[in-house]
């Protein structure tokens, strides 16, 4: 669109000295012109933009917005502690976070008092700017305590899943260079698996009530609720000298393949992610917002307790998602603001109609992954105004949301000013993913309707994109392409394909590569892959995500190879849920002699992807995981149907 807007902009400006240079006045010169103009397809270009102008100038205002409070806070040296403590001097007995599991509220001079803790605490175990420690719970309070009284001593957390287990948390700690980790004791029986594997000189503190038979007897552990209780709130001495662009802490993603990476967040990268959030979807200062999603991801702990943080609001958090209390919580916490994935949306519409759901206040659902089917459904029954989509990973710097309602659209990229936010889907080979290049080694931006994968252009200079990688260099380099829109340039791979309308708006495609999402969590194909074999005496495993009518994402599926016909469902069962999270659990199972390998003994996924769960294609054995019953089931042709029709629950 760009090259073909500016070749016809000139040849408009010709017909009118033409038409000049035969004596015409400028009034027919004017019109000739235009009319040339339009008669070689500019009036597209006129309609685009009379349809986009409103939002693309909203868009252009957050941008600026946002630019501008960035460049001031970085002259100033800021830091998201020093941008908390300007919030905590405007109103310090104002709510900032509530714990719903216990109706405890903390203001915002309590978290400023119980952070100040943290941080002299952290000083007291000897570290320093630069080390690191893990935290390993569920969201509640005490976890923002945590990383943010350790970013004021210069200490960076490692915000760990609490679903992984045994070689994915050990790996997690170790690529983070951890050197303590403060744990709830809810997932104490996760950290004695690992225990015996935990390197010497970390250091281990728990937080929560000791359960029956005190399991911390077989580690050297402190109480840290205690040790807290103990030491002074006021603020601790800043030893460091820390600003904007200096790591706060790690956020963890799956990346496309291998275990989990960690993703480093600086602090103006924490900023920009609330700011954009807030500035996009018009929240208020008076705003209360309800989350359920996890705090070790940058949706719940950035997108939503950053808020609080860098904007004053006030943030009701719930530990984990409770689809009949939804509603509920958000009437008694008087919320106006929601946070969602698309299948808590899903949920939501399939339980039964109960008052709350209209009598809550509710202004604006903000997210991602909400699919166009739900999307209608969602805000007609739950009278919700706005849908803030958004789409966005913790490490890129090509961002996009959906300014205007515009449904099934995660965002958007301006066509009349394509150049001010530097964006742009590149057209690639799907089968390899491989970007195509063009004579010169640039990449082929795509046309309207043809899928390709989104960049952002990189420059390390503007923290709005800049590009900070992860913990491991070389996860950081496969994610760098470079001679994209000129020689010598770099930007950042995002990995996913998506589409663009002719008027710019953006539909999520697919996701790329080695992972799938489900249940609202990226998961490795090649870590799920790796612990299956392991746990199958190294039998050929594929593991692909397939797609299941009506649900959003794509359901983890394992084509096992049994020579034998002696595979045990239960026994799998069994060892899979000790050693990998809920959500990379295979909800399908397919069962052959041999699974599909090149001449190099790399598994060959296409034809398995094709074929899906579909039992009729195969003699191969298939198997469905019954979530109730807690059982793999033979499934057959009537059950797939089920499955198929929206009768079966996944």
């Amino acid at each position: 669109m760009d090259g073909v807007i500016s070749a016809r902009v000139p040849l408009s400006v010709v017909s009118v000295g033409v038409v000049r240079f035969l004596g015409v006045s400028w009034c027919w010169s004017v019109a000739a012109g235009l009319g040339v103009y339009l008669g070689s397809g500019g009036w597209r270009f006129i309609n685009i933009t009379a349809r986009t102008i409103r939002r693309d100038l909203s868009g252009l205002y957050v941008l600026l917005r946002v630019k501008c409070i960035v460049r001031r806070y970085l002259r100033c040296g800021s830091t998201v502690p020093s941008i908390f403590a300007e919030r905590v001097e405007l109103h310090p007995d104002k709510a900032a976070l509530v714990e719903e599991a216990t109706g405890e509220v903390w203001s915002f001079s309590e978290l400023d008092r119980r952070s100040n803790a943290v941080g002299r605490w952290a000083l007291e175990q000897g570290w320093r700017a630069g080390d690191v420690v893990a935290v390993f719970m569920e969201g509640r309070p005490l976890m923002v305590a945590l990383w943010l009284g350790l970013a004021k001593v210069g200490v960076e957390a490692a915000l760990i899943n609490f679903n992984l287990r045994r070689d994915s948390l050990l790996h997690c700690l170790e690529v983070s260079g951890a050197q303590g980790m403060v744990f709830g004791m809810e997932l104490v029986d996760a950290v004695l698996e690992v225990s015996n594997s935990l390197a010497g000189h970390m250091k281990l503190f728990y937080t929560g009530s000791l359960p029956a038979g005190n399991l911390t007897s077989d580690l050297s552990v402190q109480d840290l609720d205690l040790i807290l209780a103990a030491t002074p709130q006021t603020p601790p001495p800043v030893t460091h000298n820390k600003g904007f662009n200096d790591k706060l802490f790690y956020i963890y993603t799956s990346g496309t393949t291998g275990l989990p990476k960690a993703a480093i967040v600086v602090h103006s990268r924490f900023y920009r992610i609330a700011a954009f959030g807030y500035y996009s979807f018009k929240l208020r200062p008076d705003d209360i917002i309800y989350t359920c999603l996890p705090l070790y991801h940058s949706a719940g702990n950035i997108m939503g307790v950053g808020q609080c943080l860098v904007h004053g609001l006030t943030v009701v958090i719930r530990r984990k998602f409770s689809a009949s209390r939804f509603w509920d919580d958000c009437v008694r916490y008087n919320c106006t603001v929601v946070q969602y994935i698309g299948e808590i949306c899903r949920y939501l519409l399939s339980q039964p109609v109960r008052p709350s759901e209209s009598s809550h206040c509710i202004r604006v659902a903000m997210g991602n992954g909400l699919r166009p089917n739900v999307w209608e459904s969602f805000t007609k029954r739950f009278n919700i105004r706005q849908i803030g989509e958004f789409y966005g990973a913790t490490e890129c710097n090509c961002s996009i949301a959906n300014l205007d309602g515009k449904m099934g659209a995660c965002g958007f990229n301006s066509v009349i000013l394509p150049n001010v936010y530097p964006i742009r889907l590149l057209k690639v080979d799907e089968e390899t993913m491989e970007l195509i290049r063009d004579s010169r080694g640039l990449c082929m931006p795509c046309k309207p309707g043809e899928p390709g994968v989104l960049v952002g252009w990189i420059n390390q200079q503007d923290p709005l994109r800049r590009f900070d990688g992860y913990a491991n260099q070389e996860a950081t380099n496969k994610k760098i392409v470079h001679n994209v829109f000129k020689k010598g340039d770099s930007a950042y791979l995002s990995g996913d394909l998506m589409v663009m309308d002719e008027l710019g708006y953006m539909y999520f495609r697919d996701r790329s590569g080695d992972t799938f999402r489900w249940r609202g969590e990226n998961v490795s194909t090649t870590e799920v892959e790796g612990v299956l074999s392991s746990l199958l005496n190294q039998t050929d495993v594929a593991v692909y995500g397939v797609s299941v009518p009506g649900v959003e994402g794509k359901a983890g599926m394992a084509a096992i190879a049994d020579s034998t016909g002696s595979f045990d469902c239960e026994t799998f069962l069994q060892e899979v849920q000790k050693s990998l999270p809920s959500y990379a659990c295979p909800v399908f199972l397919r069962l052959s002699p041999e699974v599909d390998t090149t001449g190099t003994f790399k598994i060959q996924k296409t034809r398995l992807q094709k074929e899906g769960f579909d039992p009729r294609l195969s003699n191969d054995r298939f198997y469905f995981l019954n979530g109730r019953a807690r059982r793999y089931e033979p499934l057959t042709e009537e059950l797939y149907n089920s499955i198929q029709e929206g009768r079966a629950s996944l």
